[in-house]
């Protein structure tokens, strides 16, 4: 298996040769086990080495983990919508891990892998629409809005949950248009009113939230957030014992369309430093809270493709694959992700448009110079696929892609490729 010339393309994605050849002996194990195409491979061991150097930055910041002193901790949870995988529900929860859900099938799904309620967060906008069904105690729950607050504070008294607020600061924003706000959390004034009518009402209200996007280039962008937050409990008299800053770390080895890397002004030691100083503000904090998916989870995942058909018109050479963008990778409307080859194909390149079955010229996976080596019967094995490609897969014309997991136990299957019988079964 080789991979696609840096060089010669122009790109530069950072992979150390120890991924490479990580995923160079998963995909050919994938293969030898004539596991059909589409197919996803998902590997808990770079989430484990992720977290791993994550947490080195944070402990050499002051930070605890799972310890019960005075010390400031610092609590991870699965975002389960990123990667909503039965296999890696099950490994991050016997980790002693908690999750955190957005949706009433994800909370069904954490609670069908055997998470305590305790151990869950449920986040997200109109939660009152569907969490009032479930009965359980000792939920942590952070409320959006005015009406998720009314509905729920009853359950959230009965049931003992621990309630946060989520703060919409200046720092969130529509990427796609800056000059809007996002749909989620309450504005500033709002906040400091929800935080005291909970307060009033004898609540167990204990965090304070919010979360910015995706992909955010500096640790300075959370530190003005943060001390907006911290301004917003000064005005509630408010001293929080968590403080939830969400997700949104740059993804690594992932370009932008124009080739630049998302995290090139990002630094690990740089951003629990700056949390341990925009901490200060909040006397009682007890734990800061992560909620990050694609900065965890998109190098545990490959798409591996196979080509069927090749053509070539006007300068450009095109290969029609079993997978592509507008079933597997949605994503790469915006994000450049490196290829490998299976089998090696080297010698002259030609610009090269890597494309789906489906009927649409939308479904393009990228489009760069590849070996004119390449023939149908190859396969194509897009890398840094953990995060977001699953759950946005479509089924335009086909089924679902098979999915292969891979852990401390080796490599399995966990989901079939979905056949005609299951997918139209489903119509009455």
């Amino acid at each position: 298996m080789s991979r696609v010339s840096l060089k010669k393309s122009g790109l530069n994605f950072g992979h150390p040769p120890e991924t490479i050849a990580f995923w160079k002996r998963l995909v050919r194990e994938a293969l030898s086990l004539s596991t059909p195409t589409p197919l996803y491979i998902f590997s808990a061991l770079p989430i484990a080495e992720r977290l791993a150097e994550f947490d080195a930055a944070l402990a050499g910041a002051g930070f605890q983990f799972k310890t019960h002193n005075s010390k400031l901790r610092i609590q991870h949870w699965l975002s389960c919508k990123t990667l909503p995988v039965a296999p890696l529900l099950r490994w991050w929860r016997e980790q002693g891990r908690p999750i955190e859900v957005v949706s009433e099938f994800e909370l069904r799904a954490a609670l069908s892998e055997g998470f305590a309620p305790e151990n869950i967060l449920a986040n997200g906008p109109a939660k009152h629409h569907w969490l009032p069904r479930f009965e359980l105690r000792e939920l942590s729950v952070n409320l959006d809005s005015r009406a998720e607050l009314d509905a729920l504070l009853p359950f959230a008294k009965k049931l003992n949950w621990r309630l946060g607020v989520r703060l919409l600061t200046s720092e969130e924003y529509d990427p796609d248009h800056p000059q809007f706000p996002t749909q989620f959390g309450f504005a500033p004034d709002e906040a400091v009113t929800a935080i005291k009518k909970l307060q009033r009402a004898k609540a167990r209200i204990e965090t304070i939230q919010f979360h910015l996007r995706t992909n955010i280039p500096s640790g300075q962008v959370y530190e003005r957030a943060i001390a907006e937050v911290a301004e917003v409990c000064r005005a509630a008299k408010f001293n929080p014992l968590q403080l939830d800053i969400g997700g949104g770390l740059p993804v690594r080895h992932v370009l932008t369309r124009g080739g630049k890397v998302f995290d090139g002004e990002f630094g690990l030691r740089a951003f629990a430093q700056m949390l341990r100083r925009a901490s200060k503000p909040f006397p009682e904090l007890r734990e800061i809270w992560l909620e990050n998916g694609r900065f965890v989870s998109a190098g545990c995942g490959a798409l591996v493709v196979k080509i069927l058909d090749v053509k070539e018109r006007r300068g450009l050479r095109q290969l029609i694959c079993n997978g592509g963008r507008t079933m597997n990778a949605l994503a790469s409307l915006w994000e450049q992700h490196e290829f490998l080859l299976f089998p090696e194909r080297t010698g002259k390149e030609t610009l090269t448009a890597v494309c789906g079955p489906t009927c649409m010229a939308f479904d393009q996976l990228a489009r760069l110079p590849l070996p004119r080596s390449l023939r149908a019967g190859d396969h194509l094995v897009w890398l840094d696929a953990g995060a977001y490609q699953l759950p946005w897969e479509t089924r335009f014309s086909h089924g679902h892609a098979a999915v292969l997991w891979h852990d401390e136990k080796g490599l399995r299957p966990a989901r079939e490729l979905q056949s005609f019988e299951n997918l139209w079964s489903q119509w009455k």
